[in-house]
């Protein structure tokens, strides 16, 4: 199968990230749409099979962010998408796990659809009481529909 014409690409993510409606194609959810996506931090690959749960961090105090399904969240570009904004994960209060991957998913808890992931480049090795931070713009967390 041949890869996706970028003005493709672009329409998906924008559906998927900016909630984007694509003409004659898809609409976003008119009774209860999402509003956020969540973003994930993990300590290996969560795999073409996995969930929000697969491999996840579980250092004391960690949470999945919440990022706004809007362009003022995420930026759609070139077949590519990432965070207008650093994503900051809160900071350890016990255990010290290295962070090789995000995820974006769609449930703030449990084990949520995870519909894209990617590898933390560097990885981040957690420290007891710093913040744990993905880059956003351009040069940051970047996810690319291919």
């Amino acid at each position: 199968m041949s890869a996706k014409t970028t003005a493709f690409a672009n329409n998906l993510l924008k559906l998927l990230f900016n909630a984007t409606a694509w003409a004659n194609v898809a609409d976003n959810a008119a009774s209860s749409p999402l509003t956020n996506l969540y973003v994930s931090a993990h300590t290996s690959d969560p795999g073409t099979g996995g969930d929000q749960t697969t491999n996840e961090t579980s250092y004391t105090s960690y949470a999945r962010q919440a990022v706004a399904r809007t362009t003022g969240g995420w930026t759609v570009s070139g077949a590519s998408v990432y965070p207008v904004a650093n994503i900051v994960f809160p900071a350890s209060t016990s255990g010290t796990p290295t962070l090789t991957h995000f995820g974006v998913g769609s449930s703030l808890s449990g084990a949520g659809d995870l519909w894209y992931r990617g590898t933390i480049t560097p990885n981040i090795v957690v420290s007891t009481s710093v913040v744990q931070t993905l880059a956003g713009g351009a040069a940051g967390t970047t996810i690319t529909e291919s």
